[in-house]
């Protein structure tokens, strides 16, 4: 049977060639110094391992409603109440438990856009974000961020159309690691209520964020405030936080309709978030981070001065990736450049996987410090050279 006749022209239209070849080539490599994947080094909290094998023992197996157990919608409303200061108003604020941060932004593109209408995101990007956009149907247009990685109201404003539907911003960001000052978040906030857009506040690292970039003890975000929900929608995980990324959890919030669109869609897709694993992520508002986050604090700090004795790498603010340029004088692309350090045994991932240049590479700080000690100055070698 000829298959290629049966497959849908989107799957055609969604590449991930980038990644693959870099994992494909790593596979050969013995005992490789791994620098490319966003997964957490260290171990789930045990009072959260513990609270999801105590739901599976005592049968909390099965489905949940759609929307999520309502203990954890209640702990998670507390927890925007004493971060994001905003009300405890149920009637007007919705919540729901996602499976993971991808599938609450897949959901939200699905719930609010039409084919042909256009959502603006950021380049750099997570890599999801413009097939997200295909699957669809619509058209996503990039957002230059370049050379400082930050998606401001300035550089947004000229892209809306009279198709733009929605600005997504993610801070602190995946592949740079960037914060957006908190009046940044709230310019763009405000761009988009004066001109009828949705905001999407991709936040999923936001307690993945260091010490000299939070304001007021938080991580800034567009959602911050009394009315930030107005408008916003709010998308955040606990798999980068608390090391439970194939849990695949996460949660959405902002106004009820959306939210009562997209817990729609998600009854006939998802169904719901796994019964056991939320009882689990119930425990990680009691669980304090802050000793592993000031510990990767250090490693970004360690990365960002090795490496920028040869070449360009702006300080991530957040999450744990340091997106570094390819010095001009080696003549190389962001893949070539990851292929000449496969030959000295470490894997990073190529800027053209996370934009439309391919000048840059991706590092992930996310791996035990010996190893990362010695891939960075591998890196930093082989861009001195």
């Amino acid at each position: 049977m000829d298959m290629s006749r049966l497959i849908a022209d989107r799957c055609s239209a969604i590449d991930a060639s980038g990644i693959r070849r870099v994992f494909e080539l790593g596979a050969r490599l013995t005992d490789p110094i791994n620098l490319s994947i966003g997964q957490p080094d260290f171990p789930v909290p045990d009072p959260i391992k513990d609270a999801a094998v105590k739901a599976i023992q005592s049968n909390h197996n099965g489905y949940s409603m759609t929307q999520g157990i309502t203990p954890l919608i209640r702990r998670i409303r507390e927890h925007l109440t004493a971060t994001l200061q905003w009300p405890d108003a149920p009637d007007d604020i919705g919540v729901f438990v996602t499976s993971g941060t991808s599938g609450g932004l897949l959901l939200a593109v699905l719930a609010t856009l039409n084919p042909g209408d256009e959502i603006i995101i950021p380049d750099p990007y997570f890599v999801a974000y413009p097939h997200m956009a295909t699957l669809a149907g619509a058209r996503a247009v990039i957002c230059d961020t370049y050379p400082d990685f930050r998606m401001t109201a300035e550089r947004i404003e000229p892209l809306i159309t009279e198709r733009t539907k929605i600005v997504l911003l993610n801070t602190p960001s995946n592949p740079c690691g960037v914060v957006l000052p908190q009046a940044e978040c709230e310019k763009v906030r405000d761009l988009c209520r004066e001109r009828g857009l949705l905001l999407i506040a991709d936040e999923i690292y936001d307690e993945f964020c260091y010490s000299d970039a939070r304001d007021s003890g938080h991580c800034p975000s567009a959602a911050r405030g009394e009315s930030g929900w107005q408008g916003t929608l709010l998308i955040r995980g606990f798999g980068k936080t608390y090391g439970c990324t194939g849990w695949r959890m996460g949660y959405a919030a902002g106004p009820k309709a959306l939210i009562e669109e997209m817990a729609k869609l998600q009854q006939y897709t998802f169904v719901c978030a796994p019964m056991p694993l939320q009882h689990g992520c119930m425990a990680t508002f009691d669980v304090d981070m802050e000793p592993t986050v000031a510990r990767y604090q250090q490693r970004r700090d360690k990365v960002v001065a090795t490496l920028g004795e040869v070449t360009d790498v702006t300080t991530p603010g957040g999450a744990f990736y340091a997106f570094a340029r390819v010095p001009e004088h080696l003549g190389l692309t962001g893949m070539q450049f990851c292929e000449r350090a496969l030959e000295r045994n470490v894997m990073i991932i190529p800027g053209g996987v996370f934009s439309e240049r391919d000048t840059h590479v991706r590092l992930s700080f996310a791996t035990a410090e010996a190893k990362l000690e010695q891939g960075v100055e591998i890196l930093r070698e082989l861009m001195a050279s």
